[in-house]
């Protein structure tokens, strides 16, 4: 076993000598390639060198670039600044604007909003104002058509307008209309015109303490007429037959009768029976007489200016007073005083009938919609 180990360890003579044969070979091949890497080495050296100087002018050129942008940024940034600070001038300068403009904005919207209620409230003045006048020309007038005519007016105004805080004003309106045309009113001028027919005659009418004329009686002269007619060949015949010596009594007795009817009828003119309940009414002299007229005329003329006054509660009490007056003094039974005493009746009844009422809740809307409730 030693021995075995050592033979196969230790060189033998035959390849010792093939080891000295190719120690040359590999020697020249060693050195051909330590010069092969040695040359390539130096020729990297040489390369690394040239891109050494190549990369440190890139470098520099690099740098000078660089420097240069840096430069450029630099003032580009400078310019930026300076561009953002004039932007943050202006942006700053856009909202105090911006600022100013929503400050108008807010100021036009309340001016509309303060003209919208001014130009309402205006509407609601001239309304108020021409329901006022109106008024006061149906006080004036007794009808009811000025107040009915400045309700349709308003309403067409405020249909118009058309704002929806103004709906109330308009239902009231709506409901004064109705109210005013369901309320009967006195024909004002056709009761004046009566009164003043009544005044025209109150001179006309016959008083108890008058006499009346009666007239004569026709039948007597005809009869008397057609005697002396019928009587006359008569007495013409008789004296004819008589021989002329007879004066002839008809025609006397013609005359006579004629005379005693005159004499009749004025008798009976003297003498009137008449049933009198007020004594006193007999005892009016002419010249009270005359003043009493004057008297009911003033009354009559008095309760013409109460109706147009309006004051119904006066004037009925001055017809009244005239009607009271007219049955104690004059006579009833005259047409004409039946014809007083009607009209004066129907005075006094349409002067009862209710006046034109107020717009009261017209009035009250107006007010509460300019107080804004």
């Amino acid at each position: 076993m030693p021995s075995g180990a050592g033979t196969s360890a230790a060189p033998t003579a035959g390849q010792q000598g093939l080891i000295a044969r190719q120690s040359p070979v590999w020697a020249a091949v060693v050195l051909g390639v330590g010069l092969l890497v040695s040359s390539a080495a130096l020729w990297s050296v040489g390369s690394l060198k040239d891109q050494f100087a190549t990369l440190e002018q890139e470098l520099v050129r690099r740098q000078q670039t660089s420097a240069d942008q840096a430069g450029e940024a630099r003032l580009l940034a400078r310019q930026a600044q300076d561009q953002t600070r004039d932007a943050a001038a202006k942006v700053s300068l856009l909202e105090n604007r911006l600022a100013e403009v929503a400050l108008q904005r807010t100021q036009v919207e309340e001016l509309m909003q303060s003209l919208a209620r001014s130009r309402d409230e205006n509407l609601l003045t001239d309304v108020d104002a021409g329901l006022r006048v109106a008024l006061q020309q149906t006080a004036i007038t007794g009808s009811a058509e000025p107040l009915v005519a400045a309700l349709r007016a308003a309403d067409e105004r405020l249909t118009r307008v058309n704002q929806p805080r103004l709906e109330r004003v308009r239902r009231a309106i709506a409901g004064d209309l109705d109210r005013i045309r369901s309320v009967g009113v006195a024909d004002v001028g056709a009761l004046l015109i009566r009164l003043d027919e009544v005044v025209r005659l109150i001179d006309e009418l016959p008083m108890f303490n008058q006499l009346e004329a009666r007239p004569q009686t026709p039948g007597p002269s005809i009869n008397v007429a057609a005697t002396t007619t019928t009587t006359a060949p008569m007495v013409g015949g008789a004296a004819s037959k008589g021989g002329g010596s007879s004066l002839g009594w008809g025609p006397l007795f013609s005359e006579g009768q004629s005379l005693a009817h005159q004499i009749w009828n004025d008798m009976k003119g003297l003498i009137r029976v008449t049933r009198i309940d007020r004594p006193e009414a007999m005892l009016i002299a002419p010249d009270q007489a005359y003043f009493l007229r004057e008297n009911l005329k003033l009354r009559v003329m008095n309760a013409r200016l109460a109706l147009l006054s309006h004051q119904s509660d006066v004037a009925r009490a001055d017809l009244m007073q005239v009607t009271q007056t007219l049955g104690r003094y004059f006579d009833l039974g005259s047409r004409r005083t039946q014809v007083v005493l009607e009209s004066l009746k129907q005075v006094t009844t349409q002067s009862q009938q209710v006046g034109v009422p107020k717009p009261e809740a017209t009035l009250a809307a107006i007010a509460a919609a300019t107080a804004g409730h």
